[in-house]
């Protein structure tokens, strides 16, 4: 990842389709100035998934709607740059990024049910989405492509269910819905935030496999958005992990399993359940809470619950740390180094893993 690089006028079949460079989103709020998204950069190639984790409150559903183009209200200050197939966003007109939005990208969102209108029919919503960027198409030839599209997310008698309301629908069925609808003019970029919050475990394999079945079909870049390590390791190429509206560390999916490299990733690993293994000791929480995105600590920001702060005399505390790239396509951002982390990783951290 090259934090300083600028992609042109068209991404190349070498370029990332998506290309997130220094990316801050920050919110006026009578409190203070909210600090949500605060230097975020990432490269993501179409057919790669990427997935984005971290607790409540770390910036991950603010970047993906910043992505979208969803923060026009006048509180928030965007800065940095999002290209998308070679047109940056942030600096585009809020028309033209309307219009991408639903064609060229499209969003999952947390939970379709507030998302979807109640009023109107799941077919209704979908047929509208189409629509709008296929105005030439009747409303005969919209209907035909939302069963269509309904059928092939596994909606049963989709030609009956199209006329249903959201209510009508259960909560694995409005999520694939909401695939649908997303999916409907076939966009090159799928944001899932949290797709699977709020469903069985069973439901949430089959939506799970239900993505990675569709983004073989339509060889599309795809975000998601989670707290939930079991889903990233299910789907994603590579993960970013988020702290404090930064990302903490970057890589592939199989390097933040089998060597991740900063503290709070090491965390978040601890605390997640594992089957495929005997369970030594009792699941470790990360201690502490989130910090607060209006007054982030100085220094580096995870250093009020990270264990192993005081092990790097005095500079977690009030210098913050840049992402280093540590093994190739593998970056962190904490002052103990490289291989101190690897000396407690190995003695430490993985015989709990």
């Amino acid at each position: 990842m090259t934090v300083d690089a600028t992609p042109a006028a068209a991404a190349g079949p070498g370029d990332p389709f998506l290309s997130v460079r220094d990316l801050r989103i920050h919110f006026d709020t009578d409190d203070g100035l909210v600090k949500s998204v605060d230097g975020v950069s990432f490269d993501l190639a179409r057919g790669r998934t990427l997935g984005i984790v971290g607790e409540s409150g770390s910036g991950k559903s603010v970047t993906s709607l910043g992505i979208m183009g969803l923060h026009r209200s006048k509180r928030a200050r965007i800065g940095g740059e999002i290209w998308l197939d070679g047109e940056e966003l942030v600096a585009a007109h809020p028309d033209r990024v309307r219009r991408l939005r639903g064609r060229s990208m499209a969003m999952i969102f947390q939970d379709p049910l507030t998302a979807m209108h109640p009023y109107y029919t799941v077919g209704a919503q979908i047929i509208e989405a189409f629509r709008v960027h296929n105005p030439a198409a009747s409303k005969k030839q919209a209907r035909v492509r939302a069963i269509e599209m309904l059928d092939r997310v596994g909606i049963p008698q989709p030609d009956r269910r199209v006329d249903d309301y959201p209510h009508q629908f259960s909560g694995g069925m409005r999520q694939r819905a909401m695939i649908a609808m997303a999916l409907v003019n076939d966009p090159s970029l799928l944001i899932a935030d949290e797709p699977t919050t709020a469903l069985d475990v069973t439901v949430q394999a089959q939506i799970l496999d239900l993505i990675r079945d569709l983004q073989r079909e339509f060889g599309s870049a795809v975000i998601i958005i989670t707290h939930d390590l079991g889903v990233v390791a299910e789907l994603a190429d590579d993960i970013l992990v988020m702290y404090g509206g930064r990302c903490v560390e970057r890589g592939s999916a199989v390097d933040l399993f089998d060597a991740p490299e900063h503290p709070y990733t090491w965390g978040l690993l601890g605390s997640m359940p594992r089957l495929d293994r005997p369970l030594q000791d009792r699941l470790v929480p990360v201690r502490g809470t989130p910090p607060s995105l209006i007054n982030v600590p100085s220094g580096c920001a995870f250093h009020p619950r990270c264990p192993y702060a005081e092990l790097t005399g005095g500079r977690s505390h009030g210098e913050r740390p840049e992402l280093v790239e540590t093994t190739p396509g593998h970056f962190a951002a904490c002052h103990l180094p490289a291989d101190e982390r690897g000396r407690i990783f190995a003695e430490q951290i993985a015989p709990k893993l």
